[in-house]
């Protein structure tokens, strides 16, 4: 009874609550296209568009948060990158190139001293103890010596400090959508095309050098705070997707009816950028995401124009419980005692 009385305060509250903060809605993929027709695979255009405000977003800096065209991993701007970027380049580049070069040797040096024309009677050897126990116990102490750092780095990524901010990540096609339960705070991203980009409406806004690179740029960004965890709850609406940063050493498989978990902390202000790591659909590549790290003020002005409150997620919390105990106060009254 006390489920029923909960379940249907809840379900008078959702219409309030939904005109406050609209959430994304997963079967909604159409846009206007330039004759005025319904463009495949993005974001309804009112979704996207962000109350009128004052906020100034950061113009993205040149090799920061962005591929470059280096051959190697992209700088890392937080701990658990940096971490794997020094496993990397300390650990497994210099071993791989010994292993390559040892193996080659031995190639070479079995290719002159057992050709044909030095060895025309081949030899009928077919074990030696030695050789088979190096062969095997070398193999044995490298594993075991990437075997440290590697489990340190998974430790390191899946033992996440306490959150101080959580994002709920959804994934559509083509589009992302964001939710920040504890601002109340939503909106979709859409990838910005360029100015002269036949596929752009008349009118909708297009990409300029201060949004990003192209096909990089998005039209919202998600905005953060630095030196803060931040939690995001990664899911999809569709079919797979993966929710990638790079710079951040972060990967995210966006799984219909799953909700993944990950986690970032970065103290360096600034933008950056990643994308879809997950092959899903004709406009896969079209899936950019933008992530711009501000101090803790100036998320608060961003929360603030978007409508959103600090407090937010607390006052959700509180209208809950006081719904919660109102259901259960009324069905205190309404039990009869039990009579002899």
């Amino acid at each position: 009874m006390k489920r029923w009385l909960i379940a249907l305060a809840a379900a008078l509250l959702a219409p309030a609550a939904a005109t406050a903060t609209p959430a994304p809605v997963a079967d909604t993929t159409e846009v206007t296209a330039v004759d005025g027709s319904a463009a495949e695979g993005e974001a309804p255009a009112e979704a996207s568009e962000a109350p009128a405000s004052s906020f100034e977003y950061a113009t993205p800096t040149e090799g920061k948060g962005l591929p470059d065209g280096r051959f190697g991993l992209q700088d890392q701007y937080t701990e658990v990158g940096q971490y794997a970027a020094d496993f990397h380049n300390i650990w497994l580049v210099p071993l791989i190139t010994v292993i390559s070069i040892v193996v080659l040797a031995l190639l070479l040096y079995a290719m002159v001293r057992f050709r044909r024309s030095a060895n025309p009677t081949p030899s009928r050897t077919t074990h030696n103890t030695l050789i088979e126990v190096i062969w095997t116990v070398v193999p044995v102490i490298i594993l075991v010596v990437i075997a440290v750092p590697s489990i340190k780095l998974i430790q390191k990524q899946y033992s996440p400090p306490p959150a101080d901010l959580t994002i709920k990540v959804t994934g559509y096609q083509w589009y992302w959508g964001y939710d920040y339960p504890d601002n109340g705070v939503s909106f979709f991203a859409n990838m910005l095309k360029e100015e002269n980009d036949p596929l752009r409406p008349e009118g909708e806004r297009f990409r300029t050098d201060a949004d990003g690179p192209a096909l990089l740029a998005v039209d919202e960004r998600i905005v953060i705070p630095a030196g803060k965890t931040v939690k995001f709850i990664v899911t999809s609406a569709d079919v797979l997707h993966s929710f990638a940063m790079p710079s951040m050493w972060m990967k995210m498989d966006a799984v219909p009816g799953r909700l993944n978990e990950t986690w970032v902390k970065v103290d360096e202000p600034g933008v950056y950028f990643g994308q879809c790591s997950e092959l899903c659909g004709p406009r896969h590549a079209y899936m950019p995401i933008a992530i711009e790290v501000v101090s803790p003020e100036r998320f608060e002005e961003w929360v603030a124009s978007k409508g959103g409150s600090m407090d937010a997620g607390a006052d959700a919390e509180e209208e809950a419980e006081a719904v919660e105990a109102e259901v259960t106060n009324s069905e205190d009254a309404t039990e009869e005692p039990a009579t002899a």
